[in-house]
């Protein structure tokens, strides 16, 4: 405001919602396909904004909260606030600087990071963007185990805190944008950069390989349908980091992850990016904190796009939410600082969102600060 007493404006919106539709007029077609895109009908991602709108919160006055403390404590780490960026993979789609521009957005925020194995930057590379901010490492577990593995050890040494395993794409899910713009930025050798540095992966490449060569064997081993909660126990053996399991929206699921040795679950519909027509995210993240109970890190994603979502999902029974699109949307709009505009934005409405239903912190937020909760 006072910037605007000597007419200078933001350079993107602060309107979390109206991101997309700015970087549609800005990115590539075919890259903001990949990126905005959704399974079939888009039925899933309607689903996770509209459980979202049908929540309302209720204002709380005169509580005293001057500024609500927003850290959490997840695996003993404590986080300045309860957002974690999501894993999108192939970020230079958006800005050539990729997740290397994200990373420093996010450490320059603090927020942590969660690393896409599917990245354009090499994780040692987003680890050395980060610096000593907190971030953790998505997994798709490949079929050739040996890579699996080397990709654990390299996430281990790089100083990534966690192993977020995604289990819910096992199958890539039909999604029209992309087929008919015929699109897929792993073809073109972008997301690929964690498998072409792995020394287990070019073990399994001729030593003259080309790029077609070495497209074909990531498309070949770079997830595997045949995967079993097993599967998880082996991981389990591997790494002494707190796993978490993404991609859980049915509460046997959830208990079925901690019996296979998952520290943590992540309720998600994989921003509705897999199963057309599926429950929402934010509908399904009460029975599994049931299922896990309250000492178990449950986290949520898919259709979080302002801070009053944050404190919804928060009051419903989320430790955190990871929060995808509309930062990447933020770096194909202006690059890292796009990334970080976006979430100074979100952050200022999530502490707003809290103090004006009277949280001083995240210890005060529960169902009653929702229309049909407690109203005591």
């Amino acid at each position: 405001m006072l910037e605007g007493l000597a007419g200078r404006t933001p350079r993107l919106t602060t309107d979390l919602t109206a991101l997309e539709a700015a970087a549609g007029r800005v990115m590539a077609p075919e890259a903001f396909a990949y990126v905005s895109g959704t399974a079939g009908s888009g039925a899933t991602g309607r689903a996770n904004r509209a459980a979202f709108d049908r929540l309302r919160l209720v204002p709380r006055m005169l509580r005293g909260t001057r500024r609500a403390d927003t850290s959490v404590t997840l695996f003993g780490q404590r986080l300045p606030v309860p957002v974690l960026l999501a894993p999108l993979a192939a970020q230079q789609v958006a800005h050539p600087e990729g997740e290397s521009a994200t990373a420093r957005a996010a450490a320059a925020t603090g927020v942590p990071m969660v690393l896409s194995t599917f990245a354009s930057r090499t994780l040692e590379e987003v680890a050395g963007a980060a610096g000593d901010h907190p971030r953790w490492f998505q997994l798709y577990l490949p079929s050739d185990r040996a890579v699996g593995e080397s990709l654990v050890r390299r996430a281990e040494a790089s100083g990534y805190g966690a192993i977020v395993v995604t289990v819910d794409a096992t199958h890539l899910g039909f999604r029209p944008a992309e087929l008919d713009s015929g699109y897929s930025p792993f073809l073109r050798g972008t997301g690929i950069a964690n498998f072409t540095s792995d020394p287990a992966f070019r073990a399994g490449l001729p030593a003259d390989a080309d790029a077609t060569q070495t497209v074909l064997r990531w498309a070949q081993i770079s997830t595997d349908p045949t995967l079993t909660w097993e599967d998880l126990t082996r991981l389990r053996g591997l790494t002494r980091l707190p796993l978490l399991v993404k991609g859980i929206l049915h509460p046997d699921d959830a208990r079925l992850a901690l019996e296979h040795g998952a520290d943590g679950v992540v309720v998600s519909t994989h921003g509705g990016r897999q199963l057309d027509g599926s429950v929402s995210a934010l509908d399904a993240l009460p029975a599994v904190r049931a299922a896990v109970g309250p000492g178990v890190p449950v986290l949520m994603d898919s259709g979080v796009r302002t801070g009053s979502d944050v404190l919804k999902a928060l009051a419903l029974g989320a430790d955190a939410v990871l929060y995808g699109r509309p930062y990447v949307y933020g770096l194909g709009l202006d690059g890292g600082r796009g990334v970080e505009h976006v979430l100074r934005c979100l952050l200022t409405d999530l502490g707003l969102a809290l103090a004006l239903t009277g949280c001083a912190s995240l210890a005060d937020v529960g169902p009653h600060v929702l229309a049909n909760g407690d109203l005591r």
